[in-house]
């Protein structure tokens, strides 16, 4: 776990691996980012020329590595580019700052410590240097050899200590701004650890399992029903999805509360553990990657335990539906009618269409609370895949308000999220000769067929929006910025942000 420090050294004279600057792409050649005056006077006020003749240009993510100048302790410099230079006197973007801290943070893998002497005028600075240095700094090596040759085989550990230089230690905004940042990363950091977990070692009874040894460390009240208790219960989407699968599903129940809470919000997360699309079974190439199905789940739970790090005044339940997707001869088939949580009866058309069954139930039981909203995410559809690409996930909502306000968070922490509407013309085609719905429609829109599905099972009267995140929960090229390749944990801070704004009375 990478250490985070706030630090009012100067870079010249700090101990450490390696000292981190920013240069932005300006109109004609590259400019060095306040912060790093100390680094530039030591190259005479050239920096900018040497950076420019190793090929630098300060476009975003560049890193480019280079000696330090003569009395500095330490022996590197790295500049790391910001993008474009910001128009007149305006400052640098978070969001830049977050990817170029990430971008160096993994430039530096296997250093013991880095100074990172970034743009930093205020507090929302700090956070966004910290957050994307800690983010950069992920790895996941779990299942890499341990014996003979392991170290070469595991590859550099993560950068070990990141210290933020230009800052206020004892600064209560700059502290704060620090502290948020670790609980928020690492719970996020964790999330992607259960991402990349391969689904042999994280099926339901283990991701329950994880869920209860945090609400001990953290304080949290949790809830695990069995299949025996789903059964009671009658959640028929959830064991109808899961009967297919020797690993028997689990929903799990996280419950926050503080003492002074005004609002209650609650996060359904959709815990497919491996998704192999049951008896309509996904085709050869599609079912690598399926471990990471559960990714809506794991980013509720990663959010549930941020609030509680963070001492959150609002009350928040993390609803994770959990099971595994097999076929089998006890898998449901296309065809089959299950009775939901809700009463409602569901024709399955497709099993490979399984989140929103799980989902389903769970909508429903988080409704019987009287939530003051609803937020549900959920690895949905690849036609969501399709309609945003693989670093953007879908918005629905029943308040156009609501929508925005979620569409606003994530913009503000830096989540590429885009608005989609829910036209009342596809609920047409989820009708059913035999049940109350079917579980597919339309094939056009089909990211938006789901999300009307999952509009049935919200109870009236509740805000509700679903977050489709298929295309940016898992990064199947290179990693960029502070985004590692496999787990990403897409839409963990968005939540987080969402209950802060609920806890300030500041989302409606």
């Amino acid at each position: 776990m990478t250490a985070l420090t706030l630090s009012t050294a100067a870079a010249p004279g700090l101990r450490a691996d390696a000292i981190v600057v920013g240069v932005a792409k300006g109109a004609k050649a590259p400019v060095v980012a306040p912060g790093a005056e100390a680094v530039d006077k030591a190259y005479d006020g050239k920096l900018a020329g040497v950076l420019e003749t190793l090929g630098a240009s300060g476009a975003e993510g560049e890193v480019t590595k280079l000696p330090a100048p003569s009395g500095f302790k330490a022996p590197l410099v790295v500049a790391v580019g910001l993008g474009a230079v910001p128009e007149k006197d305006a400052a640098f973007e978070a969001e830049a700052l977050r990817r170029a801290a990430g971008a160096a943070a993994r430039a530096l893998a296997g250093s013991k410590k880095a100074a990172f002497a970034l743009p930093i005028a205020d507090a929302g600075d700090v956070a966004a240097v910290a957050e994307g240095a800690l983010l950069g700094s992920y790895s996941f090596d779990t299942y890499k050899e341990n014996g003979k040759d392991a170290k070469a085989k595991k590859g550099k550990a993560p950068l070990a200590e990141v210290a933020l230089l230009g800052t206020k230690p004892r600064d209560r905004a700059h502290k704060a701004a620090a502290e948020r940042a670790t609980a928020v990363t690492e719970e996020l950091n964790r999330a992607r650890d259960l991402i990349n977990m391969p689904p042999n070692d994280l099926n339901p009874e283990a991701f329950a399992a994880v869920a209860q040894a945090a609400g001990k460390e953290h304080g949290l009240k949790v809830q695990v029903l069995d299949e025996k208790a789903l059964e009671k219960g009658g959640y028929g989407g959830i064991l109808g999805v899961g009967a297919g699968s020797a690993s028997a599903p689990r929903l799990v129940k996280l419950s926050y509360t503080s003492s002074k809470a005004k609002k209650h919000l609650a996060f359904v997360g959709k815990g497919i553990t491996y998704d192999s699309g049951g008896i309509s079974l996904k085709p050869a190439g599609h079912n690598e990657t399926m471990k990471c199905d559960m990714s809506g789940a794991a980013a509720v739970f990663a959010a549930v335990v941020a609030a509680a790090r963070l001492g959150l005044e609002v009350d928040v339940t993390g609803w994770l539906a959990l099971a595994e997707n097999m076929p089998s001869g006890s898998a449901t088939r296309p065809g089959d009618v299950l009775r939901m949580y809700s009463g409602k009866t569901v024709e399955v058309l497709n099993t490979d269409a399984e989140g929103r069954l799980v989902l389903a139930d769970a909508l429903a039981r988080a409704s019987e609370e009287k939530p003051d909203a609803i937020v549900d995410v959920a690895t949905l559809t690849g036609a969501m895949m399709l309609a945003l690409g693989n670093r953007t996930f879908g918005i629905m909502a029943n308040d156009d308000a609501f929508r925005s306000a979620v569409h606003e968070a994530a913009e503000e922490v830096g989540e590429g999220a885009w608005p989609m509407p829910l036209p009342d013309h596809l609920r047409k085609g989820m009708d059913s000769p035999t049940a109350d719905i079917a579980n597919m429609g339309e094939r056009y829109g089909g990211g938006l067929v789901a999300g009307l599905f999952l509009k049935e099972f919200v109870g009236e009267g509740i805000t509700w929006a679903h977050l489709d995140i298929a295309g940016p929960a898992y990064n199947e090229s290179g990693p960029f910025g502070y985004t590692p390749k496999g787990g990403t944990g897409s839409a963990v801070r968005t939540l987080v942000r969402l209950a802060e704004l609920a806890a300030s009375g500041d989302l409606g």
